[in-house]
């Protein structure tokens, strides 16, 4: 007889659990089982702070390694730019700082009250130092005092410059091969160095200034016009000899000073001459003066027609020739004797001693454009001088000119 078969421990239900409940299967061996927990990593809190200084480092190590695979030539190379580079700057360096140097040496030597500007060429500017020659030096030097005028600028380019001293610190005095340089009268600031600030100056050709303006006189704007003419005095100097002075009442009279009688004096306006000659009464008062009449050149016998006839009269002033004869006539040598015939002209008394008083020498002066250049060291000369557009021009020319302390 068989046995009977056992059922699993699985298979048939616990008498203690109910049908509806089933038992808890075995745990598998493929499942996986809760593992123990781990202590706390205490790194974790400062994981933020040490992940950028990592990030960092791993930047260093990867340029480093870049570097590092970088073929020698071009390693050499980068090194040669880099300290070309601080050279170029440490050059620049020191010829910014020479150049300041120079600029107040000159500006206090020379007694300048505007800073020049000092431009040192050459590259590179050490070896000049160490060699004490400079290539090239240019000045420009802003409004320079010379006599009664201030020069508007003036510009020197000097090279071949032996240095005396140390640069560019140290330096003593210094010896200039050469020196090509220009000067400058402009136009524009002459009515105010002249205190003539109504008087304009242009160019009139080739070595002449005209001068227009207005002059005041006893409450009277006269009208100036002259002619200056420019030339060269010498090494350092220009002079500026002033003619043909004029000035002009307008529609009265014309006053030309000088010691020519043939065209100085004072003399009637067109319009003034016509209209005295249109006013029979005005006629008869000047043909009255015996001074007056010998001047004008009217013969006696046509004079004494004229006073008894109107007609005569009439025929005598209405032709062009009698008021050309009064254009001719200078009043300054009838205004003594008869000063009544200065408002008859329509000129007032003051006005005319006032024009008298001017003298040609004082009036030329106080126009003159003369200069000289100031004293400086060296052998320096004026050189071309013309007239242009903006101003008096002249050249400067110079070599072996010291400077400084003599050695």
């Amino acid at each position: 007889m068989r046995p009977p078969t056992r059922m699993p421990d699985h298979a048939s239900p616990s008498p203690s659990q109910s049908p509806s409940q089933s038992p808890s299967p075995s745990p598998s061996p493929f499942q996986s089982q809760p593992q123990p927990a781990s202590p706390p990593d205490h790194r974790a809190g400062r994981r933020g702070v040490l992940s950028r200084r990592d990030r960092r480092d791993r930047r260093d190590r990867r340029a480093r390694r870049r570097f590092g695979s970088l073929p020698a030539a071009l390693k050499a190379t980068v090194a040669i730019l880099v300290c070309a580079a601080f050279l170029l700057l440490a050059d620049r360096t020191a010829v910014l700082y020479a150049q300041d140097r120079a600029e107040s040496q000159l500006q206090r030597s020379l007694n300048l009250v505007a800073r020049p500007a000092v431009d040192i060429h050459g590259f590179p500017f050490l070896t000049q130092v160490l060699t004490k020659r400079l290539d090239r030096v240019d000045v420009a030097v802003p409004h320079v005092a010379a006599d009664r005028v201030s020069l508007a600028e003036v510009r020197a380019d000097a090279e071949d410059i032996r240095v005396e001293g140390d640069l560019p610190a140290s330096v003593t005095g210094a010896v200039i091969g050469k020196l090509d340089g220009r000067v400058l009268l402009a136009f524009d600031d002459l009515g105010r160095e002249l205190g003539a600030s109504q008087v304009k100056f242009t160019e009139n050709g080739a070595g002449s200034v005209r001068i227009e303006g207005s002059l005041p006189l006893v409450g009277t704007d006269l009208r100036l016009r002259a002619l200056a003419h420019i030339r060269q005095d010498g090494d350092r100097a220009v002079s500026t000899v002033v003619d043909g002075i004029r000035l002009d009442v307008p529609g009265i009279a014309t006053y030309r000073p000088g010691k020519d009688r043939a065209h100085s004096g004072l003399r009637l306006a067109p319009e003034a001459a016509a209209r005295i000659a249109e006013e029979k009464d005005r006629v008869r008062e000047l043909l009255e003066v015996p001074a007056v009449v010998r001047r004008l050149g009217v013969p006696q016998p046509a004079v004494r027609e004229a006073l008894r006839n109107e007609d005569a009269l009439a025929r005598l002033t209405g032709t062009p020739r009698f008021a050309q004869r009064l254009m001719g006539l200078n009043l300054i040598d009838v205004v003594a004797d008869h000063p009544e015939l200065l408002r008859e002209a329509g000129l007032e008394p003051g006005l005319v001693e006032a024009l008298l008083d001017l003298r040609p020498p004082e009036l030329s002066d106080s126009l003159s454009l003369s200069f000289t250049l100031p004293k400086t060291p060296g052998d320096l000369r004026l050189r071309h001088i013309t007239v242009q557009r903006d101003g008096i021009h002249a050249r400067l020319a110079g070599s072996e000119l010291r400077v400084g302390k003599p050695k």
